[in-house]
């Protein structure tokens, strides 16, 4: 794991700047602390900041193949790089090193872009062509490494993380209006728009090359769902999920250096732990966050699976004031707005990891996109068993089972149903029905934008933009199109940026995902509907495949998403000195984003005790967020950026200049 960086001159061979090459490998150090290298010639520069996990001597970056025709820097790990490695030298091809790159560097001289087909992994790389000068960069499948690109001056700049972008003086740095819309719609922004104007994402499963000044970007995978009927029993179903995960486990255990595991409480990092501990001979070394706050605590659950696995288990307790005091740092990582505190956890449970002294952790994200986890799916299939009878009696009581508060609030009973049962509403699209509820929860909290950035942000409409993402991929079946959705929007645009990469790798710890092979995806794709969600039971076929590796409570627990305390990690009590000084009413004007009567409504509320409601909760923490990535972005930049600059070759290796 690393952070890349490049800048290209798109129409001649005017040479490039080394100091703001330099410059942009610098800001990426907290990804790879390790070692820093670079190529440039007078078409290009490529740099590398090195977390170094396989072939810790000989794997330094940029890396050529054997006559110096292509260069590669590299973000990320090819899991079956021994296995292609063995093709590889059968086919005449020469190595000089250990490392995956390598690997990766002749799969592409090999195959060309078809070499992607072939990769299991997580990654995000560019290669220089010296002979054709074509630049080819790609992303993985699911999104789990980071591409950003922009052209300013007659250059691309591309790099893992937009703060590398602006180090170059040329790129205009702005907060992107129909960027804040989509954020406080769907808790992301649909590729390739990103938070700042005039900076793309490279999307999940695509790769853009550049040639002749011409750039293109085109998609290689897609989480298609075509469900297909079983082969065999669920028995032998159950047995080949299990037989696949094992696998997966086993291959993204591989580095040169020790791996851990986060152990939530939850059946999937439970289940990917017990897998560690049953069938590969790595020690078990397992990391968890617990919360001071009992409502969002799960440590029982994690001592039960710490006992029941004899684990060496190190965890953090954070409280609410952790949250508030780490927030401004997580913005800096998340390079965006959020509308929730749960990246912050996040944050210093990888300082914890890291300062045990590992690099690698192993995680269950994506078991709930793939196996129907989340209630968003029960919902779905409440709606469908009971549109035929709309004026039902029974409605009420069907939604108990999915929310048992209900049955202690009678009053809110009907008028929930009601709403929950015409959450579609009039100008959304049949195709996102499954998760209007959920877009039009959030977007309540555009009512604090200014009315003048309130016309700014909607210029673009955010339905539009995501049904051109989606394109034709989706499916007839509604709880199938909602896995659709869930693995195209909030999975790669949250999850696994804003809660995995980037707090991860903040403080130099890759984190890797078992359930996110993507040949355990594509079975999971094939299965039918009703075998991944029996009734009203998440993760049937998951379960069954994993019976007697786990404790029953385990097991029998229904999910619980992870959470975070929101709002009272700022209010009330003593807030962070930043937090009144952001929502003052001098900044808020100064800023423009929203409107300074609404917000001092909404913070004397939260200042006076109240408990705030699932809007306030993320107004407060969206409208923090935003004024934070626009005093560290926009604002405080130069001098934030200075730091890094100082001593900005040290260590340093320029592999080639030509």
């Amino acid at each position: 794991m690393c952070g890349i960086a490049g800048i290209l001159n798109i129409h001649d061979d005017a040479g490039i700047p080394r100091d703001v090459l330099e410059s942009m490998v610098a800001i990426l150090r907290h990804r790879g602390p390790d070692g820093a290298g670079f190529y440039q010639d007078s078409r290009i520069g490529l740099g590398h900041a090195r977390l170094s996990i396989i072939d810790l001597e000989g794997g330094g970056q940029p890396m050529h193949n054997e006559d110096g025709s292509l260069w590669i820097t590299f973000n990320g790990e090819i899991f079956n790089y021994r296995e292609l490695r063995t093709d590889l030298q059968a086919r005449g091809h020469t190595f000089y090193t250990g490392s995956d790159t390598e690997v990766l560097l002749h799969c592409f001289e090999e195959h060309g872009r078809d070499c992607l087909h072939q990769l299991n992994g997580q990654f995000a790389f560019a290669i220089w062509d010296r002979k054709r000068k074509e630049l080819f960069a790609a992303r993985d499948r699911v999104g789990i490494r980071p591409l950003f690109y922009t052209r300013a001056a007659g250059r691309l700049l591309f790099a893992s993380e937009i703060k590398a972008l602006f180090m170059d003086r040329h790129v205009e740095r702005r907060i992107d209006p129909p960027a804040l819309d989509q954020i406080a719609t769907f808790w992301m922004t649909v590729p390739p728009r990103t938070a700042f104007c005039g900076v793309s994402e490279l999307p999940a499963g695509h790769y853009l090359t550049v040639k002749e000044g011409e750039l293109r970007v085109h998609g290689y995978w897609e989480p298609e769902l075509r469900p297909e009927p079983l082969a065999g029993t669920e028995e032998e179903c159950a047995e080949e999920l299990r037989a696949l995960l094992i696998d997966a486990t086993r291959l993204q255990l591989r580095a040169d250096v020790p791996v851990g595991s986060y152990l939530s409480g939850g059946i999937d990092s439970s289940i990917i732990t017990a897998l560690i501990h049953g069938y590969t001979d790595s020690p078990l070394r397992t990391f968890s966050v617990t919360f001071a706050d009992a409502g969002f605590d799960e440590s029982s659950y994690q001592r039960r699976m710490v006992q029941h696995l004899n684990a060496d288990h190190s965890s953090i307790t954070c409280t609410n004031d952790d949250i508030g005091a780490a927030f401004p740092e997580v913005i800096w990582h998340t390079e965006k707005p959020v509308v929730r505190t749960a990246p912050a956890p996040l944050f210093l449970l990888s300082k914890l990891v890291r300062e045990s002294g590992y690099k690698v952790v192993l995680t269950g994200e994506g078991a709930d996109e793939i196996l129907a986890g989340y209630d968003l799916f029960k919902e779905v299939k409440v709606r469908c068993f009971l549109e035929r009878g709309r004026g039902s009696k029974w409605r009420p009581l069907i939604l108990k089972r999915l929310y048992p508060w209900l049955a202690v609030s009678p009053v809110r009973s009907l008028p929930y149903a009601e709403a929950f049962f015409n959450a579609g509403g009039v100008g959304w699209p049949s195709e996102f029905s499954s998760h209007v509820p959920r877009w039009k929860t959030t977007s309540m909290i555009k009512t604090f934008f200014s009315e003048q950035y309130r016309t700014a942000a909607g210029a673009s409409p955010a339905l539009d933009e995501l049904a051109l993402y989606l394109g034709p991929g989706g499916t007839n079946d509604d709880l199938l199109q909602a896995q659709y959705l869930e693995m195209k929007t909030l999975l790669p645009g949250y999850l696994l940026s804003s809660q995995g990469d980037r707090v991860a790798m903040a403080h130099s710890v890759e984190s890797r995902f078992p359930f996110l092979d993507h040949r355990v995806i594509e079975f999971c794709n094939r299965l039918p509907a009703g075998i991944k969600m029996r009734a009203l039971r998440e993760k049937y076929i998951l379960k069954k495949s994993m019976a007697g590796l786990l404790p029953a409570e385990i097991t029998a627990r229904t999910k619980q998403p992870y959470r975070a305390p929101d709002a009272k990690s700022f209010f009330p009590g003593t807030s962070p000195e930043y937090v009144m000084e952001l929502l003052s009413a001098r900044n808020l004007s100064e800023t423009g984003y929203f409107d300074p009567k609404n917000t001092e409504l909404l913070v004397r509320k939260c200042r006076g005790g109240n408990v705030p409601g699932f809007k306030d909760n993320m107004a407060v923490v969206f409208i923090l967020s935003t004024l934070l990535l626009h005093d560290l972005f926009i604002r405080n930049f130069e001098t934030r950026a200075c730091h890094f600059t100082e001593g900005r070759a040290n260590n340093a290796n320029y592999a080639a200049q030509a």
